[in-house]
């Protein structure tokens, strides 16, 4: 079977692309190895948290802003709700600036990003945050906050689920529960090589997510590593703390990137707070990934990160899931050509701050196939600056 595009993996960007080049009549396959929206990847855990002001560089807020005008879009099409514009509290100490995705003043890059681009949001004071959101208890005298009111939550699996339902309505084809085992140019075009037979388009949009290194060669697994991250669901004590007022939350912390931390309200109907760390150090294998999580590493989560931090929350462990970051050696994304394999675009390594950006760079790649000048610019995220850092 041929088509004008073959999308290989349908996680956060590979969803959107598809979605996006359906709606605009391109003949598009979709490809996965497991039958999404699913856990086994870095799409998945009830609630992504989205930004408008991106401390993590310029390039990223066009793409954050065209990406709240895609999920009301999607939400008025499908009459699912996809964001929750709950805001978002960026907590820290004022005598330390702290790291966050590679940038050295995580904070303060967040707040120029909001003036730069007129984004609303307010600086508060350790007055300020006690009066309007008592239950983050943590940093006393010295804390300083920033607050977007436009920030909020987005439901992953259900903005797959929405993505993939409406491209399949315009026309895409869906190959789920279907392993991509090679990719190969050729003089026609692309072949995808999967576990059940032979597909072959003129392009190939790969969004293989922690596969990528091992499905695409080249110097992708040099530059590409893959590292566990572990999702918490505490029970709260007080829910009435969180009833009303209550944002998602960056708690930063030291002067490295894994002492912060980053969480979520409850989401309705569930009486517990979902809390995350990040970590870079430890390098998995995503075909042997551990996907348990201890009693003890629930109590030392509890302990480093919400004990006299989050007013209200129990020990009481409600669930827990892993997934993946797949990162870069700048912490950016990376959207850009494959070197070595003609008509073969290599899309995300999201570095574990991409599902905020998905629906916009699914945008972006789809009107740059079609010729439309409009598209977002996606140059920032090339191969030759992930492999600039990697040598440095």
């Amino acid at each position: 079977m041929h088509y004008e595009v073959i999308v290989v993996g349908m996680g956060a960007f590979g969803a959107a692309t598809l979605y996006q080049l359906a709606q605009r009549g391109v003949r598009v396959a979709g490809v996965d190895r497991f039958a999404p929206p699913h856990d086994q990847g870095s799409s998945h855990g009830d609630t992504r948290i989205t930004r408008q002001a991106i401390g993590e560089g310029a390039a990223y807020v066009p793409l954050a802003l065209n990406a709240h005008r895609i999920w009301r879009d999607l939400e008025a099409h499908s009459g699912v709700p996809l964001l929750e514009a709950c805001g978002m509290l960026m907590l820290s100490d004022s005598r330390v600036a702290t790291r966050g995705h590679g940038t050295a003043d995580f904070a303060g890059e967040t707040a120029a990003m909001a003036r730069r681009f007129g984004i609303e949001h307010a600086l508060l004071d350790a007055a300020a945050i006690a009066q309007r959101f008592p239950q983050f208890t943590g940093y006393g005298p010295h804390a300083v906050g920033y607050y977007e009111p436009g920030a909020g939550y987005v439901r992953p699996e259900r903005a797959i689920e929405v993505q993939l339902k409406l491209a399949r309505q315009a026309g895409a084809e869906l190959f789920t529960n279907t392993q991509v085992t090679a990719i190969e140019s050729y003089a026609g075009g692309v072949r995808v090589r999967t576990a059940t037979g032979v597909l072959t388009a003129d392009r190939v949009i790969s969004c293989a997510g922690m596969w990528s290194a091992g499905l695409l060669g080249g110097p992708f697994p040099q530059l590409l590593k893959v590292c566990r991250q572990k999702l918490y669901w505490f029970e709260l004590d007080e829910p009435e703390r969180f009833a009303t007022n209550a944002p998602v939350y960056i708690l930063l912390d030291g002067g490295a990137d894994t002492s912060s931390c980053y969480g979520f309200p409850p989401v309705r109907g569930e009486n517990a707070i979902k809390i995350a760390t990040e970590q870079y150090a430890d390098i998995c294998d995503p075909e042997n990934l551990d996907r348990h999580i201890t009693q003890a590493d629930a109590e030392a989560m509890y302990e480093q990160h919400v004990a006299g931090r989050l007013a209200g929350v129990s020990r009481r462990l409600l669930k827990s899931k892993v997934c993946t970051y797949t990162i870069t050696p700048d912490f950016n994304f990376l959207i850009d050509e494959h070197p070595e394999l003609p008509g073969v675009t290599v899309v995300s390594a999201c570095s574990g701050h991409g599902f905020k950006h998905s629906a916009a760079v699914g945008e972006a790649l789809a009107m740059r196939y079609c010729g439309d000048s409009r598209a977002a610019d996606l140059s920032a995220f090339s191969l030759s600056n992930a492999a600039g850092w990697a040598t440095r």
